[in-house]
């Protein structure tokens, strides 16, 4: 495979160098090939969280199997590994959030139709303890059997693997345009923390198709699981986004009534958006990958293409009754988280505004009592004015009064008192008319 950060050119100088990602894509379909079973066949399968499993721990536990000693964690660089046992094979298949372990092997004497509750573990082809040892949590544990016999009498068929079953209340179906094979199941755990599966096919199945309808059936269930594992998620998010809900509507309505300061709406307010914005944040990738694993749930039954046996559900009306209600609940839940984070916003907006409304109130009246301040003062100002002008003309009426005495002592005859008298309406006009030019100057200047 081509490293994403190198460009190689085409062989024989053909083409345009390749693009860095050509090889990874194009390989992309050719990664996960179905097994090739050669029946009657015994496919254990398990799944695990890989979460915290790094690649080198699952690489260190398949060096334990027999002739695997030389195995790296190059060699699961391609997420896919078909390993060759003695007597078996085992795919290992690991992805975003698990891995997947699929042994087959021969079936063992004694596990085919007509049995009742075929014990089938203590016939495996693994070392002991192997198998417990996985690196990884359980979640999927299947015993696959698939046994050749007739499938044109179905309801002969599902009456023996009612047996092999144990005689719990099963689902079943012919599977394929031609009702080329048979599927029952419980869906059930035994004690062993396995569930257990019946394939009927018939002797001229070929083994490519064996294996693909393995591969169809472990990833109904695979998938099923995965997708439920946002239920648990969105029911303990419930209680929560209840609590939250009433607490946006209490808000909703103090902004309506003005019962409570803006100071404290907004301090909840904002702790219920951190609290949504939290959720949303650890639970989103949850609620995103349920939708996306339901939907591969739905592709698979699809391909079984199922027909229904009278009397017994097939596996698509059993998904449909009881995965769907669980689905619905995490996508309402999914809903109502985003709902909620869209009405927390949309009631920040409403405050703000209140908010905004109330600065530009206070403005005003801020700007009401600047406008009177300045009134005032140039009332004042007027005043004082006036009270200069007064006093201006009383120093130059005064000053003339001084001129007139000195004229009159130096012999001019006059009556000083009589001029100044008579000067002083000149005087008041003279300054105050000098003051208003002042006063224009000032003004043409700004």
């Amino acid at each position: 495979m081509s490293s994403p950060h190198t460009i190689s050119s085409a062989p024989g100088g053909l083409l345009p160098p390749d693009d860095p990602w050509r090889a990874a894509i194009h390989n992309e379909v050719h990664a996960r090939p179905s097994a090739r079973i050669h029946l009657p066949a015994l496919v254990v399968f398990l799944a695990v969280v890989n979460e915290g499993v790094g690649r080198e721990q699952e690489c260190e536990h398949l060096r334990r199997l027999p002739g695997q000693e030389g195995l790296t964690p190059d060699d699961l660089a391609a997420h896919f590994l078909r390993l060759r046992l003695p007597g078996c094979t085992l795919k290992w298949e690991r992805h975003t959030e698990f891995t997947r372990y699929s042994l087959v092997q021969p079936l063992p004497a004694g596990a085919g139709l007509g049995q009742v509750t075929p014990d089938l573990l203590d016939h495996l082809l693994l070392p002991p303890g192997w198998l417990a040892a996985v690196p990884g949590r359980t979640f999927c544990a299947i015993k696959l059997a698939m046994v050749v016999g007739d499938v044109s009498a179905p309801e002969q068929r599902l009456a023996e693997a009612r047996d092999w079953l144990g005689e719990q209340p099963v689902v079943a179906s012919l599977m394929g345009n031609t009702a080329h094979s048979m599927v029952v199941t419980d869906f059930r755990l035994r004690d062993s923390g396995f569930e257990r599966m019946l394939v009927v096919v018939p002797p001229e199945t070929s083994e490519t198709r064996a294996g693909r309808i393995s591969a169809r059936l472990l990833e109904v269930e695979t998938y099923r699981l995965m997708a439920l594992r946002g239920l648990p998620v969105a029911k303990a998010l419930s209680p929560e986004l209840a609590h939250s809900e009433q607490l946006l509507a209490d808000i909703t309505a103090d902004l309506e009534q003005k019962a409570s300061s803006d100071q404290t709406m907004l301090d909840t307010l904002v702790g219920l958006a951190a609290r949504v914005e939290k959720a949303i944040a650890q639970h989103g990738y949850r609620f995103s990958a349920t939708r996306a694993y339901d939907t591969l749930v739905a592709q698979r039954i699809a391909e079984l293409r199922e027909r229904p046996i009278p009397g017994t559900q097939t596996i698509g009306e059993f998904m449909q009754r009881r995965l769907s209600p669980a689905m619905a609940t995490v996508a309402s839940t999914e809903r109502r988280l985003t709902t909620l984070s869209e009405r927390v916003a949309r009631t920040s907006a409403l405050l703000r505004t209140r908010v905004d409304i109330a600065t530009e109130v206070q403005n005003q009246q801020l700007l009401e009592k600047l406008t009177k301040g300045q009134e005032l003062q140039l009332r004042l100002q007027s005043t004082v004015e006036g009270l200069s002008i007064a006093a201006i003309s009383y120093y130059v009426v005064s000053l003339l009064l001084y001129a007139a005495k000195a004229l009159k002592t130096a012999g001019v005859p006059i009556h000083p008192e009589m001029a100044a008298g008579a000067l002083i309406p000149v005087v008041l006009w003279g300054v105050w008319r000098t003051t208003r030019r002042i006063h224009e100057k000032l003004h043409a200047g700004h």
